[in-house]
């Protein structure tokens, strides 16, 4: 079964994705902060990474630098309230997949999972 950590400080952002992923068939783990993010990633080795930029403490920037230090294969999608095209680019300079802008299209974000899924596991 395919494994997608979700990472928000929004609770309820969190709850909505788990919910809709979990009807999908998808196993799901939640972090509402970076740091527990980062444990997460060690310990369940999700294939995807739905995250967060704007969070207290760590950021997601250093999030997704520090998962792709645990594991350069994750596919991690950025998925922010910030529209900032430069932000964007950055994030998918180191490594992001994708960067998409809430409020979201569970659909559109679906089809960039699986996608991303294929990719992975080929």
């Amino acid at each position: 079964m395919e494994r997608i950590l979700v990472v928000d400080d929004e609770i309820e952002i969190c709850n909505v994705l788990k919910e809709f992923f979990i009807s999908k068939g998808y196993e799901i783990s939640t972090a509402l902060n970076g740091q527990t993010a980062i444990t997460r990633v060690k310990k369940l080795r999700p294939h995807i990474v739905l995250l967060d930029i704007m969070m207290p403490g760590i950021g997601g920037i250093e999030v997704l630098k520090e998962i792709k230090k645990v594991d350069p294969a994750v596919g991690v999608i950025m998925v922010t309230a910030i529209s900032d095209e430069e932000l964007g680019m950055r994030t998918l300079q180191l490594g992001a997949s994708d960067y998409i802008i809430k409020p979201l299209d569970l659909n559109y974000l679906e089809t960039v999972v699986m996608v991303k899924i294929i990719d992975l596991l080929g």
